[in-house]
Protein backbone atom coordinates (compact mmCIF):
# COMPACT_ATOMS: atom_id res chain seq x y z
CA UNK A 1 0.00 0.00 0.00
CA UNK A 2 2.83 2.35 0.89
CA UNK A 3 4.56 1.63 -2.41
CA UNK A 4 1.33 2.25 -4.30
CA UNK A 5 0.80 5.60 -2.51
CA UNK A 6 4.42 6.58 -3.20
CA UNK A 7 4.03 5.58 -6.84
CA UNK A 8 0.77 7.54 -7.08
CA UNK A 9 2.34 10.67 -5.53
CA UNK A 10 5.25 10.41 -7.97
CA UNK A 11 2.83 10.02 -10.85
CA UNK A 12 0.80 13.01 -9.65
CA UNK A 13 3.92 15.17 -9.45
CA UNK A 14 4.83 14.25 -13.03
CA UNK A 15 1.32 14.97 -14.27
CA UNK A 16 1.29 18.28 -12.35
CA UNK A 17 4.60 19.32 -13.89
CA UNK A 18 3.35 18.39 -17.35
CA UNK A 19 0.17 20.41 -16.75
CA UNK A 20 2.09 23.49 -15.62
CA UNK A 21 4.43 23.17 -18.59
CA UNK A 22 1.44 22.94 -20.93
CA UNK A 23 -0.17 26.02 -19.41
CA UNK A 24 3.13 27.94 -19.73
CA UNK A 25 3.47 27.00 -23.44
CA UNK A 26 -0.16 27.94 -24.19
CA UNK A 27 0.31 31.25 -22.38
CA UNK A 28 3.42 32.08 -24.39
CA UNK A 29 1.65 31.30 -27.66
CA UNK A 30 -1.35 33.45 -26.67
CA UNK A 31 0.86 36.35 -25.61
CA UNK A 32 2.86 36.28 -28.85
CA UNK A 33 -0.38 36.13 -30.84
CA UNK A 34 -1.77 39.14 -28.89
CA UNK A 35 1.36 41.17 -29.57
CA UNK A 36 1.30 40.39 -33.30
CA UNK A 37 -2.41 41.16 -33.62
CA UNK A 38 -2.40 44.24 -31.37
CA UNK A 39 0.71 45.96 -32.66
CA UNK A 40 -1.02 47.84 -35.52
CA UNK A 41 -3.47 49.23 -32.94
CA UNK A 42 -0.84 50.26 -30.40
CA UNK A 43 1.95 51.73 -32.51
CA UNK A 44 0.07 54.80 -33.81
CA UNK A 45 -0.70 55.88 -30.24
CA UNK A 46 2.91 55.40 -29.21
CA UNK A 47 4.05 57.78 -31.95
CA UNK A 48 1.59 60.56 -31.08
CA UNK A 49 2.69 63.61 -29.15
CA UNK A 50 1.32 63.94 -25.64
CA UNK A 51 1.00 67.70 -26.12
CA UNK A 52 -2.71 68.71 -26.06
CA UNK A 53 -4.26 69.97 -29.27
CA UNK A 54 -4.59 73.73 -29.60
CA UNK A 55 -7.76 75.45 -30.88
CA UNK A 56 -8.04 76.63 -34.47
CA UNK A 57 -6.89 80.10 -33.48
CA UNK A 58 -3.54 78.69 -32.43
CA UNK A 59 -2.60 77.66 -35.97
CA UNK A 60 -3.43 74.00 -35.54
CA UNK A 61 -5.85 73.41 -38.38
CA UNK A 62 -6.56 69.78 -39.12
CA UNK A 63 -5.92 68.59 -42.69
CA UNK A 64 -8.73 67.13 -44.77
CA UNK A 65 -8.46 64.47 -47.43
CA UNK A 66 -7.81 65.86 -50.94
CA UNK A 67 -10.75 65.92 -53.34
CA UNK A 68 -11.02 66.56 -57.03
CA UNK A 69 -12.90 69.87 -56.99
CA UNK A 70 -12.39 73.04 -54.92
CA UNK A 71 -15.96 74.20 -55.48
CA UNK A 72 -17.27 72.94 -52.14
CA UNK A 73 -14.72 74.80 -50.07
CA UNK A 74 -12.48 71.77 -49.56
CA UNK A 75 -8.86 71.12 -50.44
CA UNK A 76 -8.03 70.57 -54.11
CA UNK A 77 -4.50 69.24 -53.69
CA UNK A 78 -1.90 69.44 -50.95
CA UNK A 79 1.46 67.80 -51.56
CA UNK A 80 3.09 69.61 -48.65
CA UNK A 81 2.87 67.92 -45.21
CA UNK A 82 2.34 71.24 -43.37
CA UNK A 83 -1.08 72.36 -42.17
CA UNK A 84 -3.67 73.36 -44.78
CA UNK A 85 -4.63 76.98 -45.22
CA UNK A 86 -8.31 76.45 -44.43
CA UNK A 87 -10.44 74.48 -42.03
CA UNK A 88 -13.87 73.78 -43.51
CA UNK A 89 -15.16 70.84 -41.46
CA UNK A 90 -16.93 73.08 -38.94
CA UNK A 91 -20.65 73.19 -39.65
CA UNK A 92 -20.90 76.81 -38.49
CA UNK A 93 -18.46 78.46 -40.86
CA UNK A 94 -15.22 78.12 -42.82
CA UNK A 95 -12.02 79.49 -41.30
CA UNK A 96 -8.64 80.07 -42.96
CA UNK A 97 -5.45 81.17 -41.22
CA UNK A 98 -2.14 81.92 -42.92
CA UNK A 99 1.35 83.08 -41.99
CA UNK A 100 4.11 84.34 -44.27
CA UNK A 101 3.79 86.46 -47.39
CA UNK A 102 0.03 86.91 -47.80
CA UNK A 103 -1.42 89.10 -50.57
CA UNK A 104 -5.04 90.24 -50.88
CA UNK A 105 -6.46 91.68 -54.07
CA UNK A 106 -10.15 92.44 -54.47
CA UNK A 107 -10.16 92.39 -58.28
CA UNK A 108 -9.61 88.64 -58.32
CA UNK A 109 -11.35 87.96 -54.98
CA UNK A 110 -8.11 86.18 -54.09
CA UNK A 111 -6.12 85.78 -50.91
CA UNK A 112 -2.76 84.32 -51.88
CA UNK A 113 -0.14 82.73 -49.69
CA UNK A 114 3.12 83.21 -51.60
CA UNK A 115 5.46 80.29 -51.00
CA UNK A 116 8.80 79.16 -52.47
CA UNK A 117 7.36 75.77 -53.44
CA UNK A 118 4.15 74.76 -55.16
CA UNK A 119 1.50 73.39 -52.77
CA UNK A 120 -1.37 73.46 -55.27
CA UNK A 121 -3.78 74.35 -52.48
CA UNK A 122 -7.01 76.13 -53.40
CA UNK A 123 -10.15 76.80 -51.38
CA UNK A 124 -13.35 78.70 -52.07
CA UNK A 125 -15.01 80.07 -48.96
CA UNK A 126 -17.66 82.53 -47.86
CA UNK A 127 -16.25 84.35 -44.82
CA UNK A 128 -19.39 84.32 -42.68
CA UNK A 129 -19.83 82.26 -39.54
CA UNK A 130 -23.17 80.61 -40.29
CA UNK A 131 -23.33 78.19 -43.18
CA UNK A 132 -26.62 77.95 -45.00
CA UNK A 133 -28.27 77.03 -48.25
CA UNK A 134 -30.73 79.89 -48.65
CA UNK A 135 -30.55 83.09 -50.67
CA UNK A 136 -29.14 85.17 -47.81
CA UNK A 137 -26.11 82.91 -47.52
CA UNK A 138 -25.63 82.51 -51.26
CA UNK A 139 -25.42 86.28 -51.63
CA UNK A 140 -22.23 86.34 -49.56
CA UNK A 141 -19.20 86.99 -51.73
CA UNK A 142 -17.10 83.89 -52.38
CA UNK A 143 -13.35 84.31 -51.92
CA UNK A 144 -10.52 82.18 -53.27
CA UNK A 145 -7.80 81.25 -50.82
CA UNK A 146 -4.78 79.59 -52.36
CA UNK A 147 -1.05 79.01 -52.19
CA UNK A 148 1.10 80.04 -55.14
CA UNK A 149 4.66 80.77 -56.18
CA UNK A 150 3.39 83.77 -58.12
CA UNK A 151 1.20 86.70 -57.02
CA UNK A 152 0.59 90.38 -57.88
CA UNK A 153 3.09 92.89 -56.53
CA UNK A 154 2.32 94.55 -53.21
CA UNK A 155 1.10 98.14 -53.36
CA UNK A 156 0.51 98.46 -49.61
CA UNK A 157 2.42 96.62 -46.88
CA UNK A 158 1.04 96.13 -43.39
CA UNK A 159 2.92 95.23 -40.22
CA UNK A 160 -0.22 94.02 -38.41
CA UNK A 161 -2.47 90.96 -38.92
CA UNK A 162 -5.68 91.13 -40.97
CA UNK A 163 -9.12 89.59 -40.49
CA UNK A 164 -11.33 89.23 -43.58
CA UNK A 165 -15.06 88.73 -43.06
CA UNK A 166 -18.48 89.46 -44.54
CA UNK A 167 -21.12 91.68 -42.94
CA UNK A 168 -23.92 90.33 -45.12
CA UNK A 169 -25.72 87.07 -44.38
CA UNK A 170 -28.46 87.49 -41.81
CA UNK A 171 -27.42 90.88 -40.45
CA UNK A 172 -30.20 93.24 -39.49
CA UNK A 173 -31.71 90.71 -37.08
CA UNK A 174 -30.33 91.55 -33.62
CA UNK A 175 -29.79 87.91 -32.69
CA UNK A 176 -27.79 87.22 -35.85
CA UNK A 177 -25.91 90.51 -35.49
CA UNK A 178 -24.46 89.17 -32.26
CA UNK A 179 -24.30 85.39 -32.63
CA UNK A 180 -23.02 85.43 -36.25
CA UNK A 181 -20.79 88.51 -36.19
CA UNK A 182 -20.17 90.51 -33.02
CA UNK A 183 -19.43 87.59 -30.68
CA UNK A 184 -17.26 85.79 -33.31
CA UNK A 185 -15.50 89.07 -34.12
CA UNK A 186 -14.67 89.58 -30.45
CA UNK A 187 -13.51 85.97 -30.19
CA UNK A 188 -11.26 86.28 -33.25
CA UNK A 189 -9.92 89.83 -32.85
CA UNK A 190 -9.67 90.55 -29.12
CA UNK A 191 -6.39 88.64 -28.81
CA UNK A 192 -4.64 91.29 -30.97
CA UNK A 193 -5.45 94.13 -28.54
CA UNK A 194 -6.47 96.52 -31.32
CA UNK A 195 -3.45 95.85 -33.54
CA UNK A 196 -5.40 94.21 -36.34
CA UNK A 197 -6.79 95.35 -39.70
CA UNK A 198 -10.42 94.54 -40.55
CA UNK A 199 -11.19 93.90 -44.23
CA UNK A 200 -14.90 93.62 -44.98
CA UNK A 201 -16.80 92.16 -47.93
CA UNK A 202 -20.49 92.66 -48.78
CA UNK A 203 -20.36 96.07 -47.13
CA UNK A 204 -23.51 97.35 -45.42
CA UNK A 205 -22.49 100.83 -44.33
CA UNK A 206 -25.58 101.37 -42.17
CA UNK A 207 -24.79 98.18 -40.26
CA UNK A 208 -21.14 99.09 -39.75
CA UNK A 209 -22.19 102.55 -38.57
CA UNK A 210 -24.63 101.02 -36.09
CA UNK A 211 -21.86 99.01 -34.42
CA UNK A 212 -19.02 101.43 -35.11
CA UNK A 213 -18.10 101.66 -31.42
CA UNK A 214 -17.51 97.89 -31.38
CA UNK A 215 -15.26 98.05 -34.46
CA UNK A 216 -13.27 100.91 -32.98
CA UNK A 217 -12.85 99.07 -29.69
CA UNK A 218 -11.47 95.96 -31.41
CA UNK A 219 -9.28 97.65 -34.05
CA UNK A 220 -7.14 100.77 -33.99
CA UNK A 221 -7.33 101.08 -37.79
CA UNK A 222 -9.90 102.26 -40.29
CA UNK A 223 -11.90 99.44 -41.77
CA UNK A 224 -11.10 98.51 -45.41
CA UNK A 225 -13.99 97.86 -47.78
CA UNK A 226 -12.61 94.99 -49.84
CA UNK A 227 -15.38 95.36 -52.42
CA UNK A 228 -14.14 98.79 -53.54
CA UNK A 229 -10.45 98.84 -52.60
CA UNK A 230 -8.00 98.65 -55.55
CA UNK A 231 -4.78 98.00 -53.60
CA UNK A 232 -2.81 94.77 -53.32
CA UNK A 233 -2.51 94.49 -49.53
CA UNK A 234 0.33 92.43 -48.07
CA UNK A 235 0.33 90.95 -44.57
CA UNK A 236 2.38 88.49 -42.54
CA UNK A 237 -0.68 86.97 -40.85
CA UNK A 238 -4.25 86.73 -42.19
CA UNK A 239 -7.45 85.15 -40.87
CA UNK A 240 -10.34 84.67 -43.31
CA UNK A 241 -13.67 84.15 -41.55
CA UNK A 242 -14.52 84.35 -37.87
CA UNK A 243 -14.33 81.80 -35.08
CA UNK A 244 -17.71 80.74 -33.73
CA UNK A 245 -18.44 78.10 -31.13
CA UNK A 246 -22.18 78.04 -30.43
CA UNK A 247 -25.29 80.20 -30.45
CA UNK A 248 -24.65 83.54 -28.74
CA UNK A 249 -21.85 82.13 -26.62
CA UNK A 250 -18.18 81.19 -26.34
CA UNK A 251 -16.50 77.97 -25.26
CA UNK A 252 -13.57 79.10 -23.05
CA UNK A 253 -11.82 75.78 -23.67
CA UNK A 254 -11.52 76.65 -27.37
CA UNK A 255 -11.08 80.41 -27.11
CA UNK A 256 -7.79 82.36 -27.20
CA UNK A 257 -6.71 83.17 -23.64
CA UNK A 258 -9.81 81.40 -22.33
CA UNK A 259 -12.19 84.20 -23.32
CA UNK A 260 -15.78 83.62 -22.16
CA UNK A 261 -19.18 85.26 -22.51
CA UNK A 262 -18.55 87.02 -19.21
CA UNK A 263 -15.56 88.67 -20.92
CA UNK A 264 -17.73 89.57 -23.91
CA UNK A 265 -20.49 91.18 -21.84
CA UNK A 266 -17.88 93.08 -19.85
CA UNK A 267 -16.40 94.24 -23.17
CA UNK A 268 -19.84 95.43 -24.36
CA UNK A 269 -20.49 97.36 -21.14
CA UNK A 270 -17.09 99.00 -21.50
CA UNK A 271 -17.65 99.78 -25.20
CA UNK A 272 -20.94 101.56 -24.52
CA UNK A 273 -19.74 103.03 -21.21
CA UNK A 274 -22.52 101.39 -19.22
CA UNK A 275 -22.39 102.22 -15.55
CA UNK A 276 -23.83 99.19 -13.79
CA UNK A 277 -21.73 96.11 -13.08
CA UNK A 278 -24.07 94.79 -10.40
CA UNK A 279 -27.79 94.40 -9.79
CA UNK A 280 -29.83 96.20 -7.14
CA UNK A 281 -29.96 93.95 -4.09
CA UNK A 282 -33.21 94.59 -2.24
CA UNK A 283 -31.69 94.17 1.22
CA UNK A 284 -28.92 96.66 0.45
CA UNK A 285 -31.25 99.20 -1.18
CA UNK A 286 -34.67 98.66 0.46
CA UNK A 287 -36.03 101.98 -0.82
CA UNK A 288 -34.98 101.38 -4.42
CA UNK A 289 -37.41 99.37 -6.51
CA UNK A 290 -35.83 96.76 -8.81
CA UNK A 291 -36.34 97.59 -12.47
CA UNK A 292 -38.10 95.22 -14.86
CA UNK A 293 -37.76 95.68 -18.63
CA UNK A 294 -40.44 94.06 -20.79
CA UNK A 295 -39.35 93.58 -24.41
CA UNK A 296 -42.40 94.42 -26.46
CA UNK A 297 -43.06 92.82 -29.85
CA UNK A 298 -45.46 94.30 -32.39
CA UNK A 299 -46.09 91.93 -35.28
CA UNK A 300 -45.87 88.42 -33.85
CA UNK A 301 -45.32 86.71 -30.50
CA UNK A 302 -46.70 89.83 -28.86
CA UNK A 303 -47.89 89.81 -25.23
CA UNK A 304 -51.57 90.69 -25.64
CA UNK A 305 -52.19 91.56 -21.98
CA UNK A 306 -48.95 93.45 -21.39
CA UNK A 307 -50.76 96.22 -19.46
CA UNK A 308 -52.07 93.69 -16.94
CA UNK A 309 -48.55 92.26 -16.58
CA UNK A 310 -47.17 95.75 -15.92
CA UNK A 311 -49.81 96.37 -13.26
CA UNK A 312 -49.14 93.04 -11.54
CA UNK A 313 -45.37 93.59 -11.59
CA UNK A 314 -45.77 97.03 -10.03
CA UNK A 315 -47.93 95.52 -7.28
CA UNK A 316 -45.05 93.13 -6.53
CA UNK A 317 -42.66 96.05 -6.16
CA UNK A 318 -41.06 96.41 -9.60
CA UNK A 319 -40.49 99.63 -11.46
CA UNK A 320 -41.52 98.61 -14.97
CA UNK A 321 -40.14 99.80 -18.30
CA UNK A 322 -41.57 98.64 -21.65
CA UNK A 323 -39.16 98.77 -24.60
CA UNK A 324 -39.33 97.88 -28.26
CA UNK A 325 -36.02 97.06 -29.96
CA UNK A 326 -35.67 96.69 -33.72
CA UNK A 327 -32.93 96.88 -36.34
CA UNK A 328 -33.19 100.68 -36.49
CA UNK A 329 -33.05 101.26 -32.73
CA UNK A 330 -30.31 103.46 -31.34
CA UNK A 331 -28.22 100.73 -29.79
CA UNK A 332 -26.42 103.08 -27.40
CA UNK A 333 -29.69 104.35 -25.97
CA UNK A 334 -31.22 100.88 -25.73
CA UNK A 335 -28.07 99.44 -24.13
CA UNK A 336 -28.28 102.09 -21.41
CA UNK A 337 -31.94 101.23 -20.80
CA UNK A 338 -31.19 97.51 -20.50
CA UNK A 339 -28.20 98.06 -18.24
CA UNK A 340 -30.35 100.11 -15.86
CA UNK A 341 -32.62 97.10 -15.24
CA UNK A 342 -32.34 94.09 -12.97
CA UNK A 343 -34.79 91.79 -14.78
CA UNK A 344 -35.46 91.48 -18.52
CA UNK A 345 -38.43 89.53 -19.83
CA UNK A 346 -39.92 88.82 -23.23
CA UNK A 347 -41.26 86.20 -25.60
CA UNK A 348 -38.66 84.13 -27.47
CA UNK A 349 -37.17 86.32 -30.17
CA UNK A 350 -34.28 88.52 -31.22
CA UNK A 351 -35.10 91.21 -28.66
CA UNK A 352 -33.85 88.97 -25.84
CA UNK A 353 -30.34 89.38 -27.29
CA UNK A 354 -30.25 92.68 -25.40
CA UNK A 355 -29.41 90.65 -22.30
CA UNK A 356 -25.75 91.17 -23.27
CA UNK A 357 -26.06 94.64 -21.69
CA UNK A 358 -27.51 93.47 -18.37
CA UNK A 359 -25.33 93.69 -15.25
CA UNK A 360 -24.02 90.37 -13.90
CA UNK A 361 -26.46 88.40 -11.72
CA UNK A 362 -29.45 90.08 -13.37
CA UNK A 363 -32.32 87.80 -14.44
CA UNK A 364 -33.63 86.88 -17.88
CA UNK A 365 -37.20 85.58 -18.13
CA UNK A 366 -37.88 83.89 -21.47
CA UNK A 367 -41.50 83.19 -22.39
CA UNK A 368 -41.66 80.17 -24.71
CA UNK A 369 -44.58 80.09 -27.18
CA UNK A 370 -46.68 76.98 -27.70
CA UNK A 371 -45.19 74.40 -30.09
CA UNK A 372 -42.47 72.37 -28.31
CA UNK A 373 -39.98 75.22 -28.68
CA UNK A 374 -38.23 74.66 -25.35
CA UNK A 375 -35.06 73.18 -26.85
CA UNK A 376 -34.71 76.06 -29.31
CA UNK A 377 -35.34 78.54 -26.50
CA UNK A 378 -32.62 77.03 -24.33
CA UNK A 379 -30.11 76.88 -27.19
CA UNK A 380 -30.66 80.46 -28.32
CA UNK A 381 -31.01 82.23 -24.98
CA UNK A 382 -31.16 79.87 -21.99
CA UNK A 383 -27.64 78.46 -22.09
CA UNK A 384 -26.12 81.77 -23.27
CA UNK A 385 -27.76 83.59 -20.32
CA UNK A 386 -26.09 81.20 -17.90
CA UNK A 387 -22.77 81.65 -19.71
CA UNK A 388 -23.15 85.41 -19.17
CA UNK A 389 -23.51 84.92 -15.40
CA UNK A 390 -27.23 85.77 -15.49
CA UNK A 391 -30.04 84.09 -13.62
CA UNK A 392 -32.40 82.38 -16.03
CA UNK A 393 -36.12 81.62 -15.74
CA UNK A 394 -38.13 79.94 -18.48
CA UNK A 395 -41.91 80.09 -18.74
CA UNK A 396 -43.61 77.81 -21.28
CA UNK A 397 -47.13 78.92 -22.08
CA UNK A 398 -50.07 76.51 -22.06
CA UNK A 399 -52.29 76.07 -25.08
CA UNK A 400 -54.90 78.26 -23.37
CA UNK A 401 -52.39 81.14 -23.32
CA UNK A 402 -51.79 80.88 -27.07
CA UNK A 403 -53.67 82.80 -29.75
CA UNK A 404 -53.58 79.57 -31.80
CA UNK A 405 -56.52 78.32 -29.74
CA UNK A 406 -58.72 80.71 -31.71
CA UNK A 407 -57.38 79.39 -35.02
CA UNK A 408 -57.28 75.60 -34.63
CA UNK A 409 -59.67 73.13 -32.93
CA UNK A 410 -58.41 71.53 -29.70
CA UNK A 411 -58.01 68.14 -31.39
CA UNK A 412 -55.76 69.56 -34.13
CA UNK A 413 -52.13 68.30 -34.35
CA UNK A 414 -51.02 71.84 -33.43
CA UNK A 415 -52.16 70.97 -29.89
CA UNK A 416 -52.21 67.18 -29.87
CA UNK A 417 -48.88 66.55 -31.60
CA UNK A 418 -46.78 69.72 -32.12
CA UNK A 419 -43.65 67.57 -32.44
CA UNK A 420 -44.94 66.32 -35.80
CA UNK A 421 -44.39 69.82 -37.20
CA UNK A 422 -40.71 69.69 -36.21
CA UNK A 423 -40.36 66.43 -38.13
CA UNK A 424 -41.46 68.23 -41.28
CA UNK A 425 -38.83 70.97 -41.22
CA UNK A 426 -38.04 74.35 -39.72
CA UNK A 427 -40.04 76.38 -42.27
CA UNK A 428 -43.29 74.79 -41.12
CA UNK A 429 -42.39 75.26 -37.45
CA UNK A 430 -41.56 78.92 -38.06
CA UNK A 431 -44.72 79.62 -40.03
CA UNK A 432 -47.02 77.87 -37.57
CA UNK A 433 -45.58 78.66 -34.15
CA UNK A 434 -43.30 81.65 -34.61
CA UNK A 435 -44.83 83.90 -37.25
CA UNK A 436 -48.52 83.49 -36.43
CA UNK A 437 -48.80 83.26 -32.67
CA UNK A 438 -49.31 85.76 -29.85
CA UNK A 439 -49.52 85.07 -26.12
CA UNK A 440 -51.90 86.04 -23.35
CA UNK A 441 -50.17 85.22 -20.08
CA UNK A 442 -52.00 83.54 -17.22
CA UNK A 443 -51.62 86.16 -14.46
CA UNK A 444 -51.67 83.64 -11.61
CA UNK A 445 -49.07 81.37 -13.19
CA UNK A 446 -46.79 84.16 -14.30
CA UNK A 447 -46.96 85.94 -10.94
CA UNK A 448 -44.87 83.10 -9.47
CA UNK A 449 -42.18 83.67 -12.10
CA UNK A 450 -41.94 87.38 -11.33
CA UNK A 451 -41.71 86.53 -7.65
CA UNK A 452 -38.85 84.08 -8.24
CA UNK A 453 -36.98 86.84 -10.06
CA UNK A 454 -37.49 89.08 -7.02
CA UNK A 455 -36.16 86.34 -4.75
CA UNK A 456 -32.91 86.25 -6.74
CA UNK A 457 -32.45 89.94 -5.89
CA UNK A 458 -32.86 89.19 -2.18
CA UNK A 459 -29.96 86.75 -2.00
Amino acid sequence: MANKMKSARSSNRVESQRFRLGVFIIGCVALSTYIVVSKPQIDPFLTRSSKPLNPISQNNLEAKDPVDSPQTGTLQENMNPTKPLCHVSERRGDLCEMDGDIRIHQNTSSIISVEPFERNELWRVRPYSRKGADNDFNKIRELTVKSSTDAPQCTKNHSIPAIVFSVSGYTGNLFHDFTDLLVPLFLTARQFNGEVQFMVTDMKQWWVDKYLLVFRKLSNYQLINLDEDDQVHCFKHVIVGLQRHKELSIDPMKAPYGYSMVDFTQFMRSTYQLERDTVTKIEEYPRKNPRLLIISRKRTRAIINVRRIVQMAEELGYKVVVGNANSLSNITHFAEMVNSCDVLMGVHGAGLTNMVFLPPQATLIQIVPWGRLEKIAMTDFGYPAKDMDLNYLQYSISERESSLIRVYPRNHPVFKNPSSFHNRGWDLVKTTFMDNQNVKLDLRRFRDVLWKALESLMQ
